[in-house]
């Protein structure tokens, strides 16, 4: 029979939280800019049509949107840029082709998944296009901003 073995999670977390210094906060931040960007661009100025169709609101889209839909995407993609960028850290990714293939794996495992999975459910009408766009959107999102770590790692 396994247990649960607290002590090894409280090392094991204790060597994680130590990689935190290890982390370029200034990649952290192009990455959120770049991020962030990219959704503006993504949303409104490439696929602002398409995204709307996705939830049958082609349209309906307000002129003047909340406040919320400006602040809030790069507060939550914070957390997902740190933890990648700790990751990166103690995987020890420094090569741009690491970097891609890292950025492919929790792409297309966590967030383009992730995404799907959100969409699954009757308040979006279209989840297979919602999936496309948006976890596109995530996956192209975050192959930049792992390159962008990479690239600002300390050495």
């Amino acid at each position: 029979m396994t247990h649960f073995n607290f002590v090894a999670l409280l090392i094991k977390t204790k060597f994680m939280l130590q990689k935190i210094s290890k982390i370029s906060w200034l990649g952290v931040f192009l990455s959120l800019v770049f991020y962030s960007f990219l959704g503006w661009l993504w949303f409104t100025v490439l696929f602002p049509n398409q995204y709307a169709s996705t939830l049958d609101k082609l349209g309906l889209m307000p002129a003047n949107p909340d406040p919320i839909y400006f602040y809030g995407p790069p507060l939550t993609i914070l957390p997902t840029i740190i933890t990648t960028a700790l990751l990166m850290v103690v995987l020890n990714i420094n090569t741009r082709k690491a970097a891609i293939e890292f950025a492919l794996v929790i792409g297309l495992g966590f967030l383009v998944a992730n995404t799907f999975d959100i969409a699954i459910n009757p308040n979006i009408p279209h989840p297979m296009s919602y999936g496309l766009l948006v976890g596109g959107f995530h996956l192209v999102g975050i192959v930049v901003s792992c390159l962008i770590l990479q690239a600002m790692r300390k050495k």
